[in-house]
């Protein structure tokens, strides 16, 4: 046993409780996707009747103290308005919520985003408010400072309002790698969250090896540094542009100076190389109704451009140590998993020209039976990509550029926990000074599932008792001290679904009528709800195949009514206390 927390002396102090920087979590959970709406409603009334209780107390409270059924639902926000108002939505609409069914997902891929989804300030919001994200970002900063030898911090850079060096790839791909690697390490210091499967977007591969434990931290800086700054080193020009088409249909127009640089769909990939030979190739297939964008970027990714600077970068890239991955990565450059052997220096040196095929890792992903994707970037551009591919896929984005940080990554961490993905909320909340409170129990939907039983023999009446109106219970009368005992006799013979309830070859009463029990006796004698039921021991049938039960609902009392149910074999003289509990009138439990 362990003493309960002392409860504030004033309203002022739970409104003031400590809570953990940002927004928090409500997470709801039922037997059924009908049962959620109610959950709502019965936690949405408890806070309205006690708007003293402090957000991070609730979100701690229903994240340590409550089961996780089937069903989920979440409302996510900072004050107390905005997760009042997400509920009330949840009870009107369900689907304004995500919502799973099923078991939790064994397998979650990390998609590490590629150049383009940068913006000035990413991440700032983060290292604000998780010391977890700033200390690690931090760290990743110092390293990459040290490789890159520029006279401007990686940190500045990415925090500093003019988006103009953010635009450089020299620091491009060091900034989206810092960021990258703080949020991975942030989900599982914080959040418990980690990849079961990873794969990254050209230069996020580079994070997703990392990630995988192909790369120390210090070899990934020198490789992402040295990758950044031989692209800027070469001379600007070039072009990227994206068509609708498939490979087969632009291989016959590529030149020397052209390349796929990207397949992201069946139809959607990226011409990389001369200008002049991308822009004719783009107009052909502009002239057949094809959509075709032209991209920002100061290179041609992925092209014959980039062949000049293959030779400098392998001298690096041969100086480091790879490891076998500790987590499955899917390589865009095969499409399929990278084995132990091939991440080397010609491995990476090769990936800087090859064609991304991003599509096909995906398809891959979901042929090893990954059903969740999380898109580890500053923005949501693998997401879209993922969605397209896999429509029956679950793809969440943790950032986006305009958005609140903090509340986007504890919104989709939700959304993904949602899908089946564990989140350690507890671990999350733990620290944060928030505590255990009151809240309301179960919202059981009070369905009767129940074979109506033969009318049992005899008369409660003629014996002066009450009928108990119930299958399993035959009379009920009141004691002098208020209390009211239920009896009844449960026999093979007469309830012949009891033979297919078998426990280690013996035939016992289901738990789930312990609980049908409880809430008959709760109504019959006013009570609102099971406060607490412990089961204790099966309900056997002896080898007369019958066994006599008492439910025992106890006096009134401020804490409640005790609640006890017995049993003992046909031919038996011992009684078995099989379950005890409290029924209650309040709507909250210790």
């Amino acid at each position: 046993l362990e003493q309960a927390p002392q409860q504030p002396t004033e309203t002022a102090q739970a409104t003031e409780a400590p809570a953990p920087h940002g927004p928090v979590p409500w997470i709801l959970s039922a037997k059924t996707a009908e049962a959620l709406p109610h959950q709502a409603q019965r936690l949405l009334d408890h806070v309205t009747e006690h708007p003293d209780l402090h957000p991070a107390d609730i979100a701690y409270s229903l994240a340590t103290a409550r089961t996780a059924f089937e069903h989920h639902a979440a409302a996510v926000g900072t004050t107390r308005d905005d997760l009042v108002a997400q509920l009330r939505a949840l009870v009107h609409d369900p689907s304004t919520a995500a919502v799973r069914t099923g078991p939790p997902t064994e397998r979650v891929a990390f998609l590490f985003t590629g150049q383009g989804a940068q913006h000035a300030g990413m991440g700032r919001q983060l290292h604000a408010t998780y010391p977890t994200y700033r200390a690690a970002f931090d760290e990743v900063c110092a390293t990459l400072d040290r490789h890159l030898e520029a006279e401007t911090p990686l940190r500045d850079v990415v925090f500093a309002d003019d988006p103009a060096l953010l635009a450089k790839t020299r620091w491009t791909q060091p900034a989206l790698f810092a960021l990258q690697t703080a949020l991975t390490r942030l989900l599982a210091d914080d959040f418990g969250v980690t990849p079961t499967h990873v794969i990254g977007h050209s230069i996020g591969e580079i994070a997703a090896a990392h990630t995988a434990g192909i790369l120390s931290l210090d070899d990934a800086c020198r490789l992402v540094a040295a990758r950044g700054t031989l692209m800027q080193a070469l001379p600007a020009g070039g072009a990227m542009v994206a068509v609708e088409a498939t490979e087969d249909e632009v291989t016959p127009h590529l030149t020397e100076g052209v390349g796929v640089a990207a397949i992201n769909g069946p139809r959607a990939l990226v011409l990389s190389g001369d200008e002049a030979d991308v822009t004719a190739i783009a107009e052909v297939f502009r002239d057949q109704g094809r959509r075709t964008r032209r991209l920002t970027v100061s290179h041609a990714f992925h092209s014959p451009l980039m062949e000049p600077m293959l030779d400098d970068f392998w001298l690096t890239a041969q100086m480091l140590t790879y490891r076998a991955p500790r987590v499955p990565l899917v390589s865009t450059v095969t499409g399929e998993p990278l084995g132990s052997d091939v991440a080397d220096a010609t491995y990476w040196t090769d990936h800087i020209r090859a064609t991304t095929r991003f599509h096909d890792g995906l398809t891959t992903l979901q042929g090893l039976g990954v059903t969740t994707f999380l898109e580890i970037g500053p923005d949501a551009v693998l997401t879209a990509l993922a969605r397209q591919a896999l429509p029956r896929a679950t793809a969440v984005p943790l950032l986006r550029p305009g958005h609140d940080e903090p509340n986007g990554l504890v919104k989709g961490l939700a959304q993904v926990h949602a899908c089946g993905v564990p989140v350690d909320w507890a671990g999350f909340l733990g620290g944060s000074g928030a505590r255990g409170v009151a809240l309301p129990t179960y919202a059981f939907q009070r369905r009767r599932y129940w074979l109506e039983a033969p009318e049992p023999a005899g008369s409660a009446a003629g014996l002066g008792l009450e009928s108990a109106s119930h299958p399993l219970l035959a009379t009920a009368t009141e004691l002098p001290d208020g209390s009211r005992l239920f009896t009844g006799r449960v026999a093979l013979a007469s309830h012949a679904w009891l033979g297919d309830h078998i426990v280690m070859g013996t035939v016992v009463l289901p738990g789930t009528a312990f609980v049908e029990l409880a809430f008959h006796a709760a109504r019959t004698v006013g009570s609102e709800e099971i406060a607490e039921l412990v089961l204790n021991a099966p309900v056997t049938f002896g080898s007369q195949g019958a066994a006599l039960l008492q439910v025992i609902v106890g006096p009134d009392e401020p804490t409640g009514r005790a609640l006890t149910i017995r049993s003992r074999s046909e031919g038996d003289h011992s009684w078995t206390e099989n379950a005890t509990g409290t029924l209650s009138t309040l709507a909250t439990v210790p």
